[in-house]
């Protein structure tokens, strides 16, 4: 097998990760309800820790549910899938700092590293939809952010939920691609014998 080979073996036996993008998604919706709440920024920002603990064992069970190989431990580059995902926590000092000295802004470069996280996604899965959706999510969030400084700071997280529906439409698109053109090559290899 050559690198594109295994890259869309990953893709498509994982189902281009969108387990733990529907997680995700689940996850920004709670946030967004918890940002609608009376309470204080703190309690928010704890709440917002709080919920995204719930991601990892959300995903598992939605990867189960829609049949996606989360582990695919006969693929060379799962691992690599995993590394990417716990390189986001090397951010978390950032999020910890805002937690403290600019609380209203932590949901801001929270969402900001989400999004940012995102970007080498579309090398491993040879998918767009991440490529786009990296940037879009940083530089929307930032835009967000300094237009709403302060106020109606659910638009944030209420964004990330949407955008992230789009890229799971988006990239479910992308996984159906690869299954079908997969199939289409499986084949006329056939044929060719």
């Amino acid at each position: 097998m050559n690198l594109m080979e295994v890259k869309n073996d990953l893709a498509i036996k994982s189902k281009n990760g969108i387990g733990f993008l529907i997680a995700g998604m689940i996850v920004w919706t709670v946030i967004t309800v918890i940002f609608f709440q009376p309470l204080g920024i703190r309690e928010k920002n704890i709440y917002l820790f709080i919920a995204t603990g719930l991601t990892f064992p959300l995903a598992i069970i939605i990867s189960k549910v829609i049949k996606a190989d989360w582990k695919n431990k006969d693929n060379p580059l799962s691992r690599l899938g995993l590394y990417l995902n716990l390189a986001q926590f090397m951010y978390f000092p950032i999020i910890l700092w805002a937690f403290l000295t600019d609380p209203e802004n932590m949901v801001l470069f929270f969402a900001i590293i989400t999004g940012a996280h995102f970007f080498p996604y579309g090398w491993l899965y040879h998918a767009k939809p991440y490529f786009f959706t990296a940037p879009v999510i940083s530089i929307l969030m930032l835009f967000f952010g300094l237009a709403f400084a302060g106020e109606s700071l659910w638009l944030l997280p209420f964004t990330m939920a949407v955008i992230l529906l789009i890229l799971n439409i988006l990239l479910y698109i992308d996984y159906k691609k690869k299954v079908h053109v997969t199939a289409k090559e499986a084949e006329n290899l056939s044929i060719d014998r």
